[in-house]
């Protein structure tokens, strides 16, 4: 078993790979140099803090220090690894390597960086990726979306679970607490952000962390939740009621339901995201809730829990949805004063459609 698991990694690698120096191909590149740790994770299996994947068109490598040159050899199958330490600097395996053209993550790598590598490697020219890898990252393989899946799974199974711990009278950072104990439990390695449990007029805060605050009898309490399993991120929300909805509160999260699963509707490939994010904006616009909806309806998911594409109206929202893309839905209603409804699936771009990976209802749940 151990044996084939390294073989189906491999695999999954090197096809990983082969896109990349497609790409090194297009922009006229020998090299490319990743330390963005899902990047690195991506390309090579490496999970470790600190260290180098280096692409080349003959060799691929880590290069990393003592404190991980086992792991690598571990996680990093068809990989050379390369030990760094205070005599042996990224900066020489770059001129070892005799590295002419090098791509570098300019969307994540720090100025001090370059200028060392200016100054120490001058015979290198450094071209940007302009975000290649997470282009490539955008479109899932079986693996990963077996991974989210799996995420997903635990997020439903704790929000279930924490309807029976919430009550009157419970801090909203009891709640997020038991809920990452809950996840851990089931698998997950922790929370794929910091929980978002906004209760009563804090609910019309669209990222109101937990807080101290207790919940209340007639609370909206927005739960907005995911966790990280084996790298992979989930996220989904739902909006429930403390006792019995008033009017106002039904009206604002029918509303919200309506134009999440209008939208829903419309996610397949071929459409581009802010065609999807028009169409609940417009439900909830044509209510009279336009000013209330200020973000965009959705955004990837992966190895980071905020990827492209965006169903946005911004330059993302103009990216085409593709099968293998797994991106959430969340429209929201948010009323300074009284409270907000947001209603958050995570959603995958199949062959011709979409399926929906969060399993929990949307039904409007009233806790007496």
């Amino acid at each position: 078993m151990k044996l084939l698991l390294e073989v189906i990694n491999l695999i999954v690698n090197n096809v990983r790979i082969e896109k990349l120096k497609k790409h090194m191909k297009e922009v006229n590149i020998d090299s490319v140099i990743i330390f963005k740790p899902e990047n690195r994770r991506y390309i090579s299996g490496f999970t470790g803090t600190s260290g180098y994947v280096i692409i080349t068109g003959e060799e691929n490598y880590v290069a990393t220090d003592f404190r991980y040159l086992e792991q690598v050899s571990k996680q990093c199958e068809g990989f050379k690894v390369i030990e760094l330490n205070s005599v042996h600097t990224i900066f020489d395996v770059l001129n070892e390597l005799k590295v002419k053209r090098l791509g570098i993550e300019d969307n994540f790598v720090t100025l001090q960086f370059v200028n060392n590598l200016e100054e120490k490697c001058s015979n290198i020219n450094i071209v940007p990726l302009n975000g290649a890898l997470e282009n490539i990252r955008m479109i899932k393989d079986k693996e990963e979306i077996e991974l989210i899946k799996s995420a997903a799974e635990i997020t439903d199974k704790a929000f279930n679970h924490i309807l029976d711990f919430i009550k009157v009278g419970v801090k909203e950072l009891d709640i997020a607490i038991e809920l990452e104990y809950f996840m851990k439990k089931l698998g997950a390695e922790g929370p794929s952000f910091k929980f978002i449990i906004a209760s009563g007029k804090r609910s019309a805060m669209p990222h109101g962390v937990a807080s101290d605050k207790i919940i209340e009898e007639g609370d909206f309490v927005t739960i907005d939740i995911g966790c990280i399993y084996k790298g992979y991120c989930s996220d989904m929300t739902r909006t429930i009621v403390m006792g019995k909805a008033n009017e106002k509160q039904k009206k604002i999260y029918n509303i919200v339901l309506e134009a999440q699963k209008e939208s829903l509707k419309a996610i397949k490939p071929g459409i581009k995201g802010f065609e999807v994010d028009k169409i609940a904006r417009d439900i909830i616009d044509s209510y009279g809730y336009g000013e209330c909806f200020g973000h965009g309806l959705g955004h990837g998911v992966g190895l980071e829990i905020h990827e492209n594409p965006r169903l946005a109206q911004n330059e993302m929202g103009k990216i085409v949805l593709k099968p293998g893309m797994i991106i959430t839905d969340e429209p929201g209603i948010y009323i300074p004063n009284f409270g907000g409804v947001r209603i958050e699936d995570l959603v995958l771009v199949t062959e011709d459609g979409y399926k929906v990976l969060s399993k929990t209802t949307k039904e409007l749940i009233e806790i007496s």
